[in-house]
C-alpha cells in the first residue's frame, strides 16, 4: 500500500493566497446581501449593521447592534441567508 504525502507548506500557501481569500469574501458577501435584503426594518439598525468580518481566509457574516442577538433569535436572517445562498451554489 502506498501512503500519501502531504506538503503542508504548499497547501498553507495555496489556503492563504488571494484567490482562496476571494472565494471565502465573495460567498459571505452574499450571505450579506440576501441577509440585508430579508432583515426585518423597524430603524434599520440590524439591517445595516449585517457586514463581514475577514481573518485569514475565514469570512464571518455578523450583525453587531446591541439587539441583533434578538432579532436573530426571532427572525433566523443570518441563518436563512445562509440556507439560501448555499441553495445557488
Amino acid at each position: 500500500m502506498m501512503a500519501a504525502q502531504f506538503f503542508d507548506d504548499a497547501l498553507d500557501e495555496i489556503a492563504q493566497s488571494a484567490g482562496v481569500r476571494g472565494v471565502v469574501t465573495d460567498a459571505a458577501d452574499t450571505v450579506a446581501d440576501i441577509a440585508r435584503a430579508d432583515a426585518p426594518v423597524a430603524s434599520g439598525e440590524y439591517r445595516d449593521s449585517i457586514h463581514v468580518e475577514v481573518k485569514g481566509v475565514v469570512a464571518t457574516v455578523v450583525a453587531d447592534v446591541r439587539h441583533a442577538m434578538i432579532v436573530e433569535s426571532r427572525e433566523g436572517t443570518l441563518a436563512r441567508a445562509l440556507g439560501k445562498a448555499a441553495s445557488r451554489a
